[in-house]
């Protein structure tokens, strides 16, 4: 797996941006994540974004993290918010998130960075159990999503 930065509005961000929009929508029923995202949040130094391609040159795993401090959201200073992590379909259960995820915590470690926290949903298993087996430990809701019955919040100290 070749793990590169690559804009947030990079074509390959984009096309799987929207594959896991999808998957969320078949998850949630409601559209995908409405969160505000700008790309300019994922130029460092205000965060990163990375992508995995594979040995032929594909897409097959994304993942970024972008600065948060202490906000009215629930956000602290230091923070490093989780966005987008997202492998496709056929190529999970090989370990790619959790290379991503690896590389996401360096990177924002880093940049100074001192807590990573992401928020995902109860109808995600597998993310919950990602998150949980790597050391993140659930938080105070912060978000976009802080009000809703679903969402689940995570932190872990870089």
């Amino acid at each position: 797996m070749n793990i590169r930065r690559v804009p947030y509005d990079h074509p390959d961000a984009v096309k799987l941006d929207a594959e896991v929009q999808a998957e969320y929508h078949v998850r949630y029923g409601d559209g995908g994540d409405a969160t505000p995202m700008d790309p300019a949040d994922f130029t460092p130094p205000n965060g990163v974004y990375l992508i995995a391609y594979d040995e032929n040159d594909v897409p097959v795993a994304s993942g970024g993290w972008r600065v948060q401090d202490a906000n009215g959201e629930g956000n602290r200073d230091g923070d490093a918010e989780l966005k987008r992590m997202y492998v496709i379909e056929q190529m999970r259960g090989r370990g790619l998130a959790r290379r991503m995820l690896a590389a996401l915590e360096e990177d924002a470690r880093a940049a100074g960075r001192v807590r990573m926290v992401l928020e995902t949903g109860t109808k995600q298993p597998e993310a919950i159990a990602l998150y949980t087996s790597s050391g993140y430990e659930p938080c105070e809701k912060f978000g976009y999503y802080r009000f809703h019955e679903e969402s689940r919040c995570y932190a872990k100290a870089l």
